[in-house]
């Protein structure tokens, strides 16, 4: 027999009635649930296991889907600023105060939701999105392209072209936009022998890796964040270790930090 609570984690905690009864659920089994406490009636047709996601409970009793940067955070994907309101896909033209209202006939797939940031939100974020659809999920950059091809989308394709499949963390991300933006050429996911891979290489000679704090905390990090540094120092490339804080908040002075050991990179030649 189906069970309801593996159904209804399949829905994040939240699922309407309609999708529990296509999923094998009787009503049975749904009203056994509800006198037991294990599931909870949030709104018509609307159910939730204890402990869901109050916001993803509010969209899907509109009734809407999370939809742009809000499904994007509910699916895993990398987000650089949570939205001052959640985003739903509407198959209608009403809409709802305090919510960001996106037209669609059906709930956005994986390549919908990249493709409703890109052309919704300010381009750095639309690209941490959109490059870790494609670095996290596989989304082929190939579907982004093809869905992008109309003449209105000229924006968007420049962002989809800035996408490196091989990026590790939204760190990477940022560091390599705002460096390009500054006129640098950065290679990514560079092969050092006796290494593993530099996250980014600036102008050929300066090494760039990204510290996230919630990588670092054992001790086998810890020493091989030592080794590979060692190993760039050995090597003859400096290298730069810069934080999410100091990309998100301090971009310039990110920026002049490059700045100023490129300069002395040269005047030591």
């Amino acid at each position: 027999m189906v069970k309801i609570n593996e159904v209804m984690s399949k829905y994040d905690g939240v699922a309407r009635a309609k999708h529990l009864s296509a999923a094998g659920i009787s009503g049975f089994q749904l009203r056994t649930a509800l006198a037991d406490g294990a599931v909870a009636r949030v709104s018509r047709g609307v159910y939730a296991l204890p402990g869901a996601d109050q916001l993803l409970v509010a969209i899907r009793s509109l009734p809407a889907e999370p939809a742009c940067v809000s499904a994007a955070h509910f699916g895993g994907l990398w987000v650089l600023e949570e939205p001052q309101q959640p985003h739903v896909a509407l198959t209608h033209s009403r809409r709802y105060s305090g919510f960001v209202c996106h037209r669609s006939a059906h709930p956005p797939t994986l390549l919908d939701t990249v493709v409703q940031s890109l052309r919704c939100l300010p381009e750095l974020e639309g690209l941490v999105i959109a490059e870790s659809a494609v670095a996290l999920k596989g989304l082929p950059l190939t579907s982004l392209r093809l869905r992008l091809a109309g003449r209105s989308d000229s924006r968007e394709r420049r962002i989809v072209a800035a996408i490196v499949p091989q990026s590790q963390s939204i760190i990477e991300c940022l560091a390599r936009f705002h460096l390009r933006r500054a006129g640098f050429h950065v290679e990514s996911q560079v092969n050092i022998p006796g290494m593993g891979h530099l996250d980014l290489k600036v102008d050929g000679r300066l090494g760039i890796e990204t510290d996230g704090a919630g990588f670092h905390m054992d001790r086998a990090s810890f020493e091989e964040d030592r080794r590979r540094w060692n190993v760039t120092t050995r090597l003859g490339i400096p290298t730069l270790v810069v934080t999410y804080p100091l990309l998100k908040y301090r971009p310039e002075e990110f920026i002049a930090m490059v700045r100023q050991a490129l300069t002395r990179l040269s005047a030591a030649a």
